[in-house]
Formats: C-alpha cells, structure tokens, sequence
C-alpha cells in the first residue's frame, strides 16, 4: 500500500515493520538456540545453567542495542525530515556466537571439569570466563569508535572479511546443516522455503517473510510427524521448560565478581578481539549500506551504540556480542520503518528476562530455525567476496583454508589414533581466526606488489606464533612466553618438549617476512613495483 503521509512527517510504524519484526526477531532466537543447543550437544554444557545465567543478559544486549537505533531512526528522521528513515536493525552476532561457543565457553566448560569442579561449577566458571571476554570486546569496540577508520584502512578487506567468510561457510552454514538434516524431510522443507524467498527473493503467499513461513509450514510437518511417531525417540535434553521461568542468577553479574576471572580470559582474547574487529568493520559497513539507500547516519554512533550495547549486556552477564545487521537495505525494501527495532527490544527482553525463551527452545524443532543461519551463512560469504577487489579473491579463498583444520578436529574424539597429520591440524587450528587475517592480508598486499607490507603481517605471525596466539601445540591453546625468565611462573612458560615445534613455525614466518623484504627490494631496483595490468581490471 502507498505511503499516504504528508511529507516530512514520519510515521514510525508500518504495515512493513510486521515482516520486518519477524525477520529480526527470529534472526536473534536462532542466535539464542545456537547458544544453548550447541553448548549442550557439543560440551554437555547444563541447559538450565544457560537459560538461567546466560540467556537474559545476552538477550538484554539486544534489548539495549535496538532500543537505541529506534531512537537514532527517529532522530534522524527529524534532523533530516525525511519520512522513510527505517531504523539500523541489531541482534546477536553470529560469527561470534559460534566463535564464544566453541573457542570459549565450551572450552572453559570443559577445562573446569577436566580440573575437577562439578557441573554448576564449571558452568559457573565458563559463564564468569564468558562475561570477561564480552566486557572486554565492548571496551574495546567503543575505543576503536573513536578510529574505525584507521582499523579498517591498517587491514585489507580481503584480511578482515575473508576470515569472516571462512566462519560463515565452515561452521555458520555446514554446523547447522548437520542439525537441520537430523530430520530430513523436515529439514530440506525449510531450508528450501526460507533459502528460495530470502536468497532468491521469490515472494510467499500473504507476504509472509521467508523465515516464518519456513517455520510455519516444515514446523507443521513436523508436528505431524511426531504426534504420530514418525520421529523416533528425541535425542533433547530432558528439561522442563518451567524450570526456566523468572530467572534471577543473571543478578550476579551485577555484582561484578566475575572480574576475578579476568586472568584466564587472557587466553581467549586472541579469539574474541577478531571477532569484535569485524563487528567493527561490519558496522562500517551497514552505516555506508544505510547511506545508500537514503538513510545517513554517523558511522562513529552506529559503532559506539553496538559497542555500549555489548559492554553494558556484560555488566548483566551477556556472553554474545551484539553488531548491526547488514540487512538495512532489506528491511527497508519491506517497509519497515523503526516500530521493527522497538518490537524487537521489547520481544528479546521479555523472552530473555521472564524465561519465556525455555518453550521456544522446547517447542520449536531446531531444523525448522536453523536455515535462517544457513542463510546468513551464505549471505556473509558472498558479501565478503563482493566487498572486496576483484584480485583479491584468492586471498579471500586462502582465509578459509585454516579454517578447515577447525572442521577437521570438530570430529577427532579421544578415541582417534594420533597422527602426524592430526597433530598438524590441530597446531594449524589453534588460533585459526587470526591466521586466516595474516594469510589472507599477506596475500592480498603480494597481489598489489606491496610485499613490504606482506612482511608485515609474517613478522606479526612470527610474534603470536612464539607466544601461543597462533599454532599452539598444547590442549587449550594458552598464552605462555617461550623461554623461562627468572621470577615468572612455570606455569606461563612454554614447556622444553614443545620448544622447537613453536621455534620451526616462528622461524617459518620469520624467514618468509625477510623473504618478502628481500624481493620487494629487488622490485624497485628493477623498477618492477607496479602490479600485474590484469590484477587491477576489476
């Protein structure tokens, strides 16, 4: 229906807000199931623990953030006049989700059974871990607010997205692809919906979004199939969803007592800091993404709100970071205008806070939700490779290649005979977020003869390598300093036995930095800097 209001007057709320709503709001449940299935099937993680603790601050951090953009959207409709402002949409980030799942709480979960704590305890210990990492990626975000800029201009996009799409194929589209095809006939039903209307944009019947009518009509088969015991026995937890209800453990965090576990957070932060990079970067992004279609806002208010929206999510015991979605043009192409954001805010709150989240992660089959992320999935991946040059495309490729040794070790159990291949790949996984950025900038700096600045990136690789940030050898990947210094622990020192292995890798990197400086010396004596004609017709 044509928009019939004066001009400059804005109506906030739509018809296109409804659609709107449902595509975020079921965007930032996926994330909320990721959360607590992932972290049950894949650790035996406690699923009430997580609903209780994790779940309300995390959604809070929504509340929070889409709070704020509607109030940015009217804003800007009233600096400017215009009365198509649709607002900045934000939810769970879900490169990051998978990455806190699997490189931090599960891990730290595992670490404090492995140390002999109980179940709540080593929940208890992962969740205190988990809130740190949060704190410090909203810290850190809202420092760089101030020099976005410089980030992005210091690191090639081919570096920065091209590790994001190494996430968004291996483990955002394949992890959940596993869950969705536990029940096939349910599974390809909504992948096929929610994939033909969202990445080929063919419309539903009632303009029904892609995402709801996936759920609404694989979700029916489903139903069908297990009133009539087609499904066989369910493999989920056995909870009740009431146990969740009216969660108060969250209040904890605000007493900040989980400052004391900054210590052992030390050593996730070479996972987390490139994840809240690339929300940075992400951020820029949607604000120029919004630009183009009309709608102006400061990219340093874009990026300081996600980054308040994630420190003070911490504060109530969040363990995702939130970021701005790069759907604005989307939502704006379905008329939406900022009621979509507010909706949002309200229905996270309360699904977070009053533990109404417990039946939806009971009551709604996970096959027929997860094709929301396989979307996202592919939606990053082809953004990564649009969003940069053409030449760089291999350096995209070469992103993803660490990233495989992650989905190699997914499946290596304790049962698995130990090979010089396995322990390879599993040095090569260790860290692989921040190898997939140095392979992939380097790369991308040899495309444009910059090898100077490719050595760069070798010599920083060389210095995490010798310091555990990249290709550790040890379980757990820790922080620890190559050689002993008298009055430093043993502890933090790299044990003898694994001293060459880190000294070979290091020196790999060392040599291949001179090597670059070397070459791109003989370019200019020979007056060969200029790159490839055929690189720069893109």
């Amino acid at each position: 229906m044509p928009d019939k209001q004066m001009p400059g007057t804005y109506r906030w709320a739509q018809a296109g807000d409804i659609n709107s709503f449902f595509g975020l709001m079921l965007d930032n449940i996926a994330g909320l199931f990721l959360l607590v299935s992932l972290l049950n099937q894949a650790f035996g993680f406690p699923v009430e623990f997580a609903l209780r603790y994790m779940v309300p601050g995390t959604a809070i951090g929504v509340l929070i953030g889409d709070l704020a953009f509607f109030l940015l959207a009217l804003q800007l409709a009233k600096k400017t006049g215009s009365s198509t402002v649709t607002a900045m949409p934000l939810g769970l980030d879900t490169p990051s989700t998978f990455g806190m799942i699997f490189f931090v709480l599960g891990p730290a979960y595992a670490g404090g059974l492995a140390a002999g704590l109980d179940e709540t305890a080593a929940a208890m210990r992962a969740w205190q871990i988990g809130i740190c990492c949060i704190f410090v990626s909203g810290i850190f975000k809202l420092l760089c607010s101030f020099g976005s800029d410089w980030l992005r201009r210091s690191i090639p996009r081919a570096g920065l997205l091209g590790s994001l799409a190494a996430i968004a194929l291996v483990i955002i589209s394949f992890l959940p692809l596993l869950e969705i095809l536990r029940y096939p006939l349910v599974g390809l039903i909504a992948m096929s919906i929610i994939l033909t209307a969202l990445v080929g944009r063919v419309p539903l019947p009632f303009r029904l979004p892609g995402a709801v009518g996936g759920l609404v009509v694989a979700g029916g088969i489903y139903a069908i199939m297990h009133f009539t015991g087609l499904l066989g026995p369910s493999e989920e937890p056995a909870f009740e969803a009431s146990a969740g209800l009216w969660p108060t453990e969250w209040f904890q965090a605000l007493s900040f007592g989980w400052l004391a576990a900054m210590g052992e957070t030390v050593n996730y932060l070479p996972i987390v800091i490139p994840f809240a990079v690339a929300t940075i970067v992400g951020g820029i992004d949607c604000a120029e993404s919004a630009s183009a279609v009309g709608d102006h806002y400061s990219t340093g208010s874009v990026i300081a709100i996600e980054a308040l929206a994630t420190l003070l999510a911490s504060f109530c015991g969040a363990v995702i970071q939130t970021t701005p979605y790069i759907g604005h043009p989307a939502y704006k192409a379905m008329g939406g205008r900022a009621a979509f954001t507010l909706a949002t805010a309200i229905g996270m709150g309360l699904l977070g806070t009053t533990g109404l989240f417990g039946y939806f992660y009971l009551l709604i089959p996970k096959a027929t939700v997860y094709p929301i992320l396989m979307f996202v999935g592919l939606e990053i991946s082809a953004q990564s490779f649009l969003a940069t040059p053409r030449r760089h495309y291999p350096a995209v490729a070469m992103a993803c290649v660490p990233a495989l040794a992650f989905l190699a070790m997914f499946f290596v159990g304790p049962e698995t005979k130990i090979t010089p291949a396995i322990t390879t790949t599993g040095i090569l996984r260790n860290g692989f977020i921040m190898t997939s950025v140095f392979w992939s900038s380097a790369l991308a700096m040899v495309i444009d003869r910059r090898l100077a600045a490719a050595a760069i990136f070798y010599f920083t690789a060389a210095a995490c390598t010798l310091f555990g940030i990249i290709h550790s050898p040890l379980p757990g990947a820790p922080l620890l300093i190559p050689i002993a210094i008298p009055g430093v622990p043993s502890a933090l020192v790299l044990p003898a036995d694994q001293f060459w292995t880190v000294m070979n890798w290091t020196m790999g990197y060392f040599i291949v930095g001179c090597l670059m400086l070397l070459w791109d010396y003989y370019l200019i004596v020979t007056d060969q800097k200029e790159p490839d004609p055929e690189h720069l017709q893109d």
